[in-house]
């Protein structure tokens, strides 16, 4: 383009309030070694190498030419000389979603579908039916927890072999560290994601017992019968698998998620309205344990990068194979809220890009602004029934002696360790 044209050239949505924080298409008027002049509207902006550090070129001119349209991000807005400072943003190739429930009355309160809706008109909070990865863990413990297993009860973390029948591959299971670690509590074995502990509680549960299990937690897609489930071989949308971790903090309840309260005529006729319908799905101890055994992995476990916000949180993370999709669904007493990141197609995000790296960042952001707005801290309701007790967090056994490893472990009455001090 001409000078000229650069210079009456208008973008329509400059036509919006310039305001710190918002991305916006800026236009390149001029070039040299050192930085990169530019206009948003009546705002002039100078881009400079500290802007696109991430983009690893030292000079603009590797990157623009005068004309150009170019995504920035605003940092400041200095309305007397009507400049602003701004760094280099660019359109992502991966998709993300995010969806927040009311644990209360299951209303969603807020949610994102991809990037843009612009680019894509695509739900992935509602519509994408992606694999589970370990978030299903939550769910397959909690069926173990039903059946008699404690978070102290130990699996062996050691390599097997799973005859699936004639004309099948036998099944070996591995953890994502490809290491084994023997003997380890089940709490160890959520907190840590472990895999083979998951493959060998799943296997003796029963795969068809543990899929009649979870469908009691709103899951409306099939759930294949096999071993693998147990590390998520299942797919279904973000919004189910996060209506199905609401019902651990609210005392073994789903609430139906509902968006829309209420839609009236011109006339206030109401035309439509949702109220909460709850669902009983687990006893509200089981529900307790399995929301102290998810703090757990904030606290010790692999999202511990949740664990330093002052607040009472708990969830997992989830990864799936080859690092294509990654996920977090984790929750406080009043919210739950969950997050995937991908690309729409199946493909790697890239190496190492698990759940704990892609989402559980976004998940936090999001819960920072969510807390920011609350009065009181909310806490965790606990049943009459529950027991807590000083554990040996590596043996599983109760302990008098208090140490680094000690941890307060919480059990249902009548299914808590015999207490064996030794003098």
């Amino acid at each position: 383009r001409e000078e000229q044209d650069l210079e009456t050239f208008i973008e329509p949505s400059w036509i919006q309030p310039l305001e710190p924080g918002k991305i916006v298409p800026a236009i390149v008027l001029d070039v040299n070694k050192e930085a990169a002049q530019l206009k948003i509207g009546q705002y002039r902006a100078e881009l400079t190498d500290r802007g696109f550090t991430w983009t690893r070129r030292k000079s603009p001119a590797q990157l623009f030419e005068v004309g150009d349209l170019l995504q920035v991000r605003v940092k400041e807005v200095n309305e007397q000389h009507q400049t602003a400072e701004v760094t280099l943003e660019q359109t992502p190739l991966v998709e993300g979603a995010l969806i927040a429930i009311e644990n209360r009355t299951g209303h969603v309160l807020a949610m994102v579908g991809g990037y843009d809706f612009g680019r894509s008109k695509f739900n992935r909070a509602t519509q994408a039916l992606r694999q589970l990865g370990s978030t299903f863990k939550a769910i397959l413990y909690s069926a173990a927890i039903d059946s008699g297993y404690t978070s102290s009860s130990i699996i062996i973390d050691e390599p097997v072999t799973y005859d699936l029948g004639p004309e099948q591959p036998p099944y070996e299971p591995t953890n994502y560290d490809n290491e084994f670690v023997g003997p380890i509590t089940l709490r160890r074995a959520l907190e840590k994601s472990r895999n083979v502990p998951a493959v060998a509680v799943i296997a003796e549960l029963g795969p068809e017992s543990v899929v009649t299990y979870a469908q009691r937690f709103g899951f409306s897609s099939p759930l294949p019968p096999v071993l693998s489930l147990a590390l998520g071989a299942g797919e279904t949308s973000l919004q189910e698998i996060t209506s199905a971790y609401s019902v651990f903090p609210n005392q073994g309840v789903r609430m139906r998620p509902y968006q829309i309260l209420k839609v009236t005529d011109r006339e206030s006729k109401v035309l439509e309205e949702n109220r909460p319908e709850p669902n009983d799905v687990i006893r509200p101890d089981t529900a307790f344990i399995l929301t102290n055994l998810l703090r757990g992995v904030v606290i010790r476990g692999t999202a511990i990068r949740a664990g330093q916000i002052d607040w009472p949180l708990a969830g997992k993370t989830g990864t799936v194979d080859d690092f294509t999709d990654a996920s977090f669904i984790g929750f406080d007493p009043d919210i739950t809220v969950g997050v995937w990141v991908g690309h729409d197609e199946k493909k790697p995000l890239g190496p190492n890009e698990e759940g704990a790296r892609a989402a559980l960042p976004i998940w936090i952001e999001f819960m920072k602004s969510h807390i920011a707005l609350k009065n009181e801290r909310p806490e965790f309701s606990t049943p009459g029934n529950i027991i807590f007790l000083s554990i040996d967090g590596e043996t599983g056994n109760v302990t008098n002696k208090p140490s680094r490893g000690t941890i307060t472990e919480a059990f249902i009455a009548g299914t808590e360790p015999s207490v064996m001090f030794s003098h």
